[in-house]
């Protein structure tokens, strides 16, 4: 499938790149005019809902099997590759840096779920004491 795909695209890895394609791909569609913040947002909600349906009434075991089946590993790539690019969406919109503010949140959870005290737990950690 990215054989189809320009090689500038093939190649691309970091959020900046992708977001520069991302909004390439739309733009070319004008397909702009759709893309409010609330309808970003509600889109990424739905392709999260496809993901989570790739889950439905299977067990913990044919759960963690999906990725070693090709047309289940294909079907959860697509539906990541989905949240990945609504999500850019709705950064761009809002200004947001995303790995900035991965940094950022990475940051306050260790705050929040220090080591000493989060280790091996599953405690929120208004719960950790």
């Amino acid at each position: 499938m990215m054989a189809s795909l320009p090689a500038s695209l093939a190649q691309m890895s970091d959020f900046s790149a992708l977001t520069a394609a991302i909004l390439e791909f739309r733009n070319a569609r004008d397909w702009r005019q759709f893309h409010t913040l609330r309808n970003l947002i509600v889109s990424l909600n739905l392709e999260a809902g496809e993901l989570l349906e790739l889950t439905q009434w299977k067990s913990d075991a044919e759960i963690d099997a999906l990725p070693s089946d090709e047309k289940s590993a294909e079907a959860l790539r697509d539906e990541c590759a989905d949240i990945l690019l609504y999500l850019l969406l709705i950064a761009d919109k809002a200004g947001i840096d995303l790995a900035a503010a991965a940094r950022e949140k990475l940051a306050k959870n260790a705050v929040k779920y220090p080591v000493d005290k989060a280790f091996g737990s599953r405690a929120k950690y208004t719960e950790l004491g």
